[in-house]
């Protein structure tokens, strides 16, 4: 069974569907650990209520010793609001996943997260938009794609209901099933791609 990590800055509603997803045996893994960058992210407390620790740490070297205290295997980045160093990210190389909410390369990169993703997306006046679940690499965003889905935007009227949209029928969704094949030893990254086998 594959011991993982997750990394949230919010509410983590990502979290939680992979807190279900472990729980109903659709994924061969277990969160060992949830790390939060802020001391008051909700995303601490759904943790705790289903018995996982859950830990404010903001130093990457203290980060780095939990990890391998917990003998971590995967680390999710599920709303992790914080540019991961080069530092763990080879010392986790393709064992970093993150969720965009975007089609990667559209509206990604450096001051594209969260709400000013969907901002983005709607100032454009995009009739399409949708979520990207990828290995995280040096470059923002710029790590091989697992899993992208689509969705139609156009009868929403705000930045927040692209972003409900997307939340609720994409991102729950392809976050759970990247990590389910990940933890089945089904990705493989060949050439700066990513193969399902």
């Amino acid at each position: 069974m594959v011991n993982i990590a997750v990394f949230v800055s919010g509410g983590g509603t990502n979290l939680q569907s992979l807190i279900d997803a472990c729980a109903n045996n659709e994924i061969n893994g277990s969160i060992k650990l949830v790390i939060s960058n802020r001391k008051k992210a909700y995303g601490l407390e759904r943790a705790r209520l289903a018995g996982i620790k859950a830990e404010w740490i903001k130093d990457e070297d203290i980060i780095i010793k939990r990890l391998e205290e917990e003998q971590i295997d995967l680390i999710v980045l599920a709303g992790y609001l914080a540019i991961v160093s080069e530092k763990l990210i080879s010392k986790y190389e393709n064992k970093i996943i993150n969720i965009h909410p975007s089609l990667i390369p559209s509206f990604c990169g450096e001051g594209y997260y969260g709400i000013h993703v969907h901002e983005a997306c709607f100032k454009r006046g995009c009739k399409v938009s949708g979520a990207t679940v990828h290995f995280v690499s040096a470059v923002v965003d710029g790590g091989p794609i697992i899993l992208q889905r689509s969705i139609d935007i156009s009868d929403c009227s705000s930045p927040e209901e692209i972003q409900e949209k997307i939340l609720i029928n994409i991102e729950h969704k392809i976050l759970k099933e990247a990590v389910g094949l990940y933890c089945d030893n089904k990705l493989k990254v060949v050439n700066e791609r990513v193969e399902i086998i």
